[in-house]
Order: C-alpha cells, then structure tokens, then sequence
C-alpha cells in the first residue's frame, strides 16, 4: 500500500481535529483552534465549503478516509478499482472548491483594484486643479 495509508491516516487525523473544531466553535464562540486564521475566514468556509449532503466536511472526511484505509487493506480488483474511483470525489470537489475560492479572491481584488485606481485618477485631477485633497 506504501504511502497511502500514512496519507489517509494524515487525512483522518485531520479530518477528525476540524470536527473537534467545528464542534468546539458551536459550543464556545471564542474557541481559537491551533490553525485559526480568523472570524471572517471560518464564515466564509462554512459558507462555501458546506456539503450538499447537510454534513460537515469534516464528517465527509472521516467517512472517506475511513474508507480509503479500509479498502486499501483488501487484496481485490473490485476494491482497487473503487478506490481509484473514490478517489477522484475529493479530487472533483477541491478543483471545484479552488475555482469558487480563486473566483471570489479574483473578483473581490479587481474591485479593489478598479476603486484604488478610481481613487488615484480622482486625487490626480484633483491636484491638476489645484484643490487640496480631502484626507
């Protein structure tokens, strides 16, 4: 099986602490967790990165890692083929989960972009006419 059982242990592991996490967060607001990049970021990710099946990804994590090192075990042509299957799920879904993420990054610093050089041009004009900039 050679490195995909340590990376599906690493990936339960992980998968089970962002469950603590999720779990953690509901019970106490304050909750920081070891990894915790902010308010903002955690509504963003449970905006985006719900399941369609109305679980946690982390649960969905769990299940399939679970899975992946239970069937890694098995000597079958019928397990093999599942988990190279299954394996493209995740695979799908984080190519998909980037595309969204990179898409609102992308369109949130054009914006930025588009009003910072709004800004700029107003201020220039604004000195050509010899008005003093309002700070």
């Amino acid at each position: 099986m050679g490195i995909s059982r340590p990376l599906c242990f690493l990936g339960l592991v992980l998968s089970v602490y962002a469950l603590h996490v999720e779990l953690s967060r509901e019970t106490n607001p304050e909750y920081r967790s070891m990894c915790d990049l902010g308010h903002s970021f955690w509504q963003f990710s449970y905006l985006y990165f719900q399941s369609v099946l109305n679980q946690p990804n982390s649960v969905l994590g769990i299940i399939f890692y679970t899975l992946q090192l239970g069937l890694g075990s098995l000597v079958s042509s019928r397990a093999v083929f599942f988990l190279g299957m299954s394996s493209w799920v995740p695979v799908t879904r984080s190519v998909y989960l980037a595309a969204i993420l990179t898409f609102v990054l992308a369109t949130s610093n054009f914006a930025l972009l588009y009003t910072n050089l709004q800004r700029r041009t107003g201020l220039e004009g604004r000195l050509k006419r010899g008005k003093s900039p309002h700070l």
